[in-house]
């Protein structure tokens, strides 16, 4: 039996999905953050997690973030 090297919990996200995705509060594009793990909105504030692999898109699962 061939044993997969991969965890299945440490899942890469697929930067072509952010070329697909936009925040759902401004509906413009996101900037994906890899050491956080995150899709960050500029315009809202609000940078999105990435869990497994995969982008929580909720508003309530948002970090509110400070203007640069």
């Amino acid at each position: 039996m061939n044993q997969a090297t991969e965890n299945p919990t440490e899942r890469s996200f697929e930067r072509r999905m952010v070329e697909a995705l936009v925040c759902p509060v401004t509906h413009t594009t996101l900037r994906y953050d890899a050491e956080r793990q995150e899709l960050i909105s500029t315009a809202a504030g609000l940078a999105f997690p990435i869990r497994d692999g995969i982008p929580i898109m909720l508003i309530g699962e948002a970090r509110q973030i400070k203007a640069d």
